[in-house]
């Protein structure tokens, strides 16, 4: 069996890295950071080129592909660290595609023609909150639709997006399709990150020389470079299964949106700390890019919700499986 991503993946993952490298430099992301804006262009060429609506159905105008696709893009975008509001509009599109809430295509297609804009996360917190006409929340365990909420922004340690308060609004349950799938996304974007702050780490250790030699020579910062290795690829392991559950396996989608989350968490909190840190000095400092990702993996880890919740679900999953199979 092939483990691995078919050609037509990779080369989405091709053509959207060498895009993403060009135009989205940690000195665009920085000056979007300290402007506290978008990047409005980079935006609008995401949304030309079709990826808000990759995992819809191309009967709503978009390209009819599915979860792994969307993971594909969203962990270039976290490797990028890309100031643009893409995860809560995509996010919301592919959610909302799974169900039937919305079975006249109206917000489908609003969502990928860049029209309107939808925030995606916690009701404390969503990501893309600012000028969201929609809004995909987890509360308590079930996902919520929030048509035209209202919204208001809170300063977070991430600047390179905009987060929010959302409330109110007319408001509709969504299943487990949906939920799963805003766990996926978020879990894809931390792998990306993660996979960054790695190569950003290994390439900094193979420089940095003390003692005449580079550090990455030295026993306890090889053994914690390999550390981060094991939680990315622990990381993309867990999203892709469950990124290829929603698309094929969909009775499936709890357990293993469950095990993404956890998994990258866990790699999103280890993997950039353990950046920092092998950054040494510098990396603590304004002029170090590494920073962004640390802030972005906060964030997003938050976004997926308590790391226990995650394992508790796991466990309870995991009992009913095992007592129904007595």
């Amino acid at each position: 069996m092939d483990f691995d991503l078919s050609d037509q993946q990779k080369e989405i993952k091709s053509v959207a890295h060498d895009l993403l490298t060009e135009r989205s430099t940690f000195a665009k992301v920085r000056a979007c950071a300290e402007e506290r804006r978008y990047d409005e262009q980079l935006w609008r060429e995401l949304v030309e080129l079709g990826w808000t609506g990759i995992a819809v159905g191309e009967e709503h105008g978009g390209g009819g592909l599915g979860m792994v696709e969307l993971a594909v893009l969203l962990e270039e975008l976290g490797y990028a660290c890309a100031a643009v509001p893409f995860l809560g509009s995509a996010v919301s599109a592919a959610a909302l595609a799974a169900e039937t809430i919305d079975a006249g295509g109206e917000l489908l297609a609003t969502l990928v023609s860049g029209e309107r804009r939808a925030a995606v996360g916690l009701p404390s917190m969503a990501a893309d909150g600012a000028g969201a006409g929609l809004a995909i929340v987890i509360d308590g365990g079930r996902a919520l639709l929030m048509r035209e909420p209202q919204v208001e922004e809170v300063a977070t340690v991430d600047p390179t997006r905009s987060y929010a308060r959302v409330s109110g609004g007319a408001q509709s349950a969504l299943g487990a399709a949906a939920r799963g799938r805003v766990l996926i996304a978020l879990a894809a974007e931390l792998v990306g990150v993660c996979q960054r702050a790695l190569d950003m780490t290994l390439a900094y250790v193979k420089e940095r020389r003390q003692f005449d030699v580079p550090v990455g020579s030295f026993q306890a910062v090889s053994h914690r470079c390999a550390e981060m290795f094991r939680f990315t690829e622990s990381a993309r392991s867990a999203t892709y299964y469950a990124a290829w559950a929603a698309d094929a396996a969909e009775e499936a989608i709890a357990e293993a949106s469950a095990l993404a989350a956890a998994a990258a968490i866990e790699a999103g909190r280890e993997v950039t700390a353990g950046a920092i840190q092998m950054h040494g000095g510098i990396g603590f400092t304004w002029e170090a890019d590494v920073h962004w990702l640390y802030k972005r993996a906060q964030l997003d880890c938050a976004l997926l919700g308590p790391l226990k919740g995650h394992q508790v679900a796991l466990g309870e999953l995991a009992a009913q499986r095992l007592a129904a199979a007595r």
